[in-house]
């Protein structure tokens, strides 16, 4: 058996023209979909995200604001740009890129942001909306790997899933949206002592570490769908992910490639959750 590729990039074009086609309805209604980027100090990485979210607005028909400040910004002066934009009415969508420097409260800042512009979904309030399965943000990632199993008509009530990973941008809310589709959820992390063990009776994977090899063909059960979320580099320099691609596409009946795969998803959710919220505004006005 040799995998299918779950092709990140095409899924990617296709919902960011939808996303492109509802903003110009909005548009045409009066409102112009807002999103504001702040980015504290010069993390080389840091940019690279930005720079992207940003384009990718831009080429949605979006309207975008980066805001670019030096890494010697206090925590009270990113808290109060903060709030101004939270009530700028032109902008629905704030996302705070992260990591911030380290004498600012990451978690203070985030939780500074309106939950009705949280469009990075990281706010508690969104949080616990995707908990008890109430109207809110998911996380940009696991929301894009939940459009990916969508896309191949992937049913999973009633299916086992793995998460390899339990952070509160990946893991956890990962493991909510599966439990939402009746999966039965498993979810692994450092101190779990048989990883295999669990992997091996998973219909679908989703390795979200940011660890090279930590799943490899002999973990995976024929014909499991296999999500890798990593993001690393290899021996050579090369972008690769958690998986061993080569192995695991041995095994499984999907799987996302790195690069290619998740990553795309991440800014293309972002996109529709910033759609989103502006209809949201606008409903409230009407």
């Amino acid at each position: 058996m040799t995998a299918q590729r779950i092709d990140g990039n095409a899924l990617s074009h296709q919902l960011r023209a939808q996303v492109a086609a509802d903003t110009a309805v909005l548009k045409a209604q009066g409102l112009t979909p807002g999103l504001a980027v702040v980015l504290v100090g010069d993390n080389p990485a840091s940019q690279v995200y930005v720079r992207n979210k940003v384009k990718a607005c831009q080429d949605a028909g979006l309207h975008s604001v980066l805001e670019k400040y030096e890494a010697t910004m206090s925590e009270a002066d990113l808290l109060a740009r903060v709030e101004s934009l939270n009530n700028d009415p032109q902008i629905h969508g704030i996302l705070v890129q992260l990591p911030l420097p380290a004498h600012i409260d990451a978690q203070k800042v985030i939780e500074a942001i309106n939950p009705a512009k949280d469009v990075d979904g990281f706010h508690i309030a969104s949080a616990g909306a995707l908990m008890t399965g109430m109207p809110g943000f998911w996380p940009c990632t696991p929301y894009g790997c939940m459009k990916m199993l969508e896309s191949i008509g992937y049913n999973l009530s009633g299916k086992h899933a793995v998460v390899i990973g339990r952070s509160n941008i990946v893991g956890k809310p990962m493991a909510l949206m599966l439990l939402q589709q009746n999966a039965t959820v498993t979810i692994c992390h450092s101190a779990t002592t048989d990883l295999k063990a669990h992997t091996l009776q998973a219909d679908v994977i989703v390795a979200a570490v940011g660890k090279r090899n930590v799943l490899t063909a002999d973990m995976v059960k024929p014909g499991a769908v296999v999500l890798d979320v990593g993001m690393n580099r290899n021996d050579e320099g090369k972008l690769c992910g958690d998986v061993d691609f080569e192995g695991v596409s041995q095994v499984a009946s999907f799987i996302t490639p790195v690069p290619g795969g998740v990553g795309p998803m991440t800014i293309t959710m972002l996109l529709v959750n910033t759609l989103e919220s502006a209809k949201r505004a606008l409903s409230a006005q009407l």
